[in-house]
Formats: C-alpha cells, sequence, structure tokens
C-alpha cells in the first residue's frame, strides 16, 4: 500500500515534466508520419496510368498502408494528448510559445497533421458526413491562427513580417493549402479556392521576405538548419492543392512541382549546409521528411499526368528517399529517445521565454 502511495508523487512529478519539456516542434513527427500515410494512399489509388512502372507499384499490400495509418494516428493522438496536458499543466509556457516567432508556427503543425491523415483514411471517402465534420473540426484553429498572425502584420508595428519571418513560417502556408485540398476532396471548390488563395497571397509575400534575407530570415542556428526543407513543402503542397481544385495536374500544378524540385536541388547539393545539425541526433532531423514526402506525392501526380518513362523513374526516386528518410528516422529516434527531451530544468525554462533565440525553441 505505501509503495503504491510513494509512486503517485512519481507518476506526477513524471507527468509534470514531460509535459513541461514538450512543445510544438515535437509534431513534425506526426507530420512525416501522416504524409508518408497519405503517400501510400496515393501510390495505391487506382488510376489510367498503364505504365509498367504504375503496375509495380499497385503490388504494394493493402495491410502495409493500413498499419502505417494506424501508426500515424496513435503517435498523432499520444503526441495531441500530451500537448493538451501541456496546455493545462504549463500553461504560461504555451503563451510564451504563441509568442515566439519561431513556436507559433509549429502550432499549426497538429492541425496540419489531422488534415492530412483526413485524406489518407482508408475508413470512409471524402463525401461523407464524418470527412466534412472533422475538416470544419481542424479548419477553424487554423483559420483563428491565420487571423491572429496575418492580422497583426497589417495592424502591429511591433511585429512586422520582415522581422519576423523564418523558414518555419511556411507552416502557416502549408496549413491553409492542406485545408484547400481537403475542401476540393468534398467538391467544396469555392471554399478551396478561398483557402488556396489565402495561403498562396501570403506565401508569395514570405517567400520574397526569405529570399532576400531580410532581418529575421537570417538567423537560423546550425541546429535547426533542416529546416530549410520546408521551402520544398510549400510548392510541393500547393501543387496538390491546386491540382484537387483544378482536377487535373495542369500547367500551374506543373510550375509549382518545377520550383519544388529547383529548391530540393538547391539544398543538396549544399550539404556543408547541414554538415553541424547532423552531429547529433535532434527532434528537429524529422523536418526533412515531411517536405520530402509532399514532394513525392506531387511526383506521383505528376507522372499520371505526363506518362513518360522519365516521370516515372523520377516518381519512384523521390517515393523510394522519402521512404527511406522516414524509415531512418523512426529507427534513430527509437534507439536516442533518451535525447528527444531536454535534460535540464534551464533549457525547460529556455523553451517558455518569449525572448530566446532560435538556438534553444523548438
Amino acid at each position: 500500500m505505501e509503495q503504491k502511495e510513494s509512486q503517485v508523487p512519481q507518476l506526477k512529478l513524471l507527468v509534470l515534466t514531460i509535459s513541461a519539456k514538450f512543445h510544438a516542434g515535437y509534431f513534425r513527427i506526426s507530420l512525416s508520419l501522416c504524409s508518408q500515410a497519405l503517400l501510400w494512399k496515393t501510390l495505391d489509388e487506382p488510376s489510367d496510368d498503364v505504365h509498367a512502372f504504375r503496375q509495380v507499384l499497385r503490388l504494394l499490400p493493402y495491410a502495409v498502408f493500413v498499419l502505417l495509418w494506424s501508426l500515424a494516428l496513435l503517435s498523432l493522438v499520444s503526441l495531441s494528448l500530451i500537448y493538451l496536458l501541456r496546455c493545462f499543466l504549463h500553461f504560461e509556457m504555451v503563451k510564451n510559445e504563441f509568442l515566439h516567432r519561431v513556436g507559433v508556427n509549429y502550432l499549426f503543425a497538429p492541425w496540419i497533421s489531422w488534415l492530412l491523415l483526413l485524406q489518407a483514411t482508408p475508413f470512409f471517402t471524402a463525401k461523407t458526413v464524418h470527412y466534412f465534420v472533422l475538416w470544419w473540426a481542424f479548419i477553424v484553429p487554423i483559420l483563428a491562427l491565420d487571423i491572429k498572425i496575418y492580422g497583426q502584420y497589417f495592424t502591429k508595428g511591433k511585429r512586422l513580417l520582415s522581422g519576423t519571418a523564418n523558414p518555419t513560417s511556411q507552416l502557416s502556408v502549408i496549413g491553409n493549402l492542406a485545408g484547400a485540398r481537403a475542401a476540393a476532396e468534398m467538391g467544396w471548390r469555392e471554399s478551396a479556392i478561398c483557402m488556396f488563395a489565402l495561403g498562396m497571397t501570403h506565401y508569395l509575400v514570405l517567400f520574397v521576405t526569405l529570399y532576400q534575407r531580410l532581418k529575421g530570415s537570417n538567423s537560423v542556428p546550425h541546429m535547426l538548419r533542416p529546416v530549410f526543407f520546408l521551402f520544398l513543402a510549400a510548392p510541393s503542397m500547393a501543387s496538390l492543392a491546386w491540382d484537387s481544385i483544378s482536377g487535373n495536374f495542369d500547367s500551374s500544378s506543373k510550375m509549382l512541382f518545377f520550383l519544388s524540385l529547383f529548391l530540393f536541388l538547391s539544398l543538396v547539393c549544399r550539404p556543408t549546409l547541414f554538415k553541424k545539425s547532423m552531429k547529433k541526433f535532434n527532434v528537429t532531423w524529422w523536418a526533412y521528411s515531411f517536405p520530402l514526402t509532399l514532394m513525392a506525392i506531387a511526383s506521383t501526380k505528376y507522372a499520371q499526368q505526363v506518362k513518360n518513362s522519365t516521370a516515372h523513374v523520377l516518381m519512384l526516386l523521390l517515393s523510394a528517399i522519402s521512404v527511406l528518410v522516414s524509415l531512418v528516422l523512426m529507427v534513430l529516434t527509437a534507439l536516442n529517445t533518451n535525447l528527444l527531451l531536454p535534460a535540464d530544468d534551464d533549457h525547460i525554462q529556455s523553451h517558455a521565454s518569449p525572448s530566446c533565440s532560435l538556438e534553444i525553441i523548438v
């Protein structure tokens, strides 16, 4: 009896410790797994493409996709529950995270994950009432964050885009585009165009701001260099969203896909940019997988539209890279669970400070 009573305070302490160390940046893991589930579903979808490479992909076992989707759901539910505990037990930390120019962008991550998982679900179609209800449940928080973040750029001098823009700011764009694609899958074309316009308008301004390396966009420390891969994610998601809206992978979708390919080549040709960030395992490594997977999904739509061998080889290559990177990250995460959370309380408090540098935030 005494032993059970002694275990209760220890359990409470463990919950408090984990929820304090946890932050929205850990949703990188769910972003990766949910996008992987969507990739496998896309590869397994019925298609009028009779190319030999496409026929090979149809041999992928359906059970693997269901297992992957279930794993993505389990991880997302687990991460969401932990963050919900953080909201109740450490609200001040969540508030400070919301005020931080990097941390606030990862508040889009759980809702993007849910939208991707919704689009990948094997249990009901986009025309059902379940899809409709869940779409609204996931899109409302994104719209609320849009109003808060985008609105302050117009109204508050202290929160100018040029002073707060960084690669993670593209998550807000991706959230809108993921919502647009989900709406288009339901047949809600007007809602999809609305979300697409909102995301792309901000993306154009944001891309120019980051491209010019204005104040705020030139201070990414070595540990966070993997977030540069988010430059691939935004145009890839945009190409998929427009594909669903227009009904085919037309010239606009192709241009966005080619932009993501160019940005991908620009990054892989500069391996020294990521050399220091790869010295020790960190949860930021998961930032590689999600953008690569979105680009792989876009390549499947491109190959289906173009129907030539080059496009299909590109599709297989990008899909293989995406799957391999995700598998490696899962293995490394399983082998380095002790490195997932910061070890000292001082580091926890630094995450809670709205004025902390990019080196110690998500």
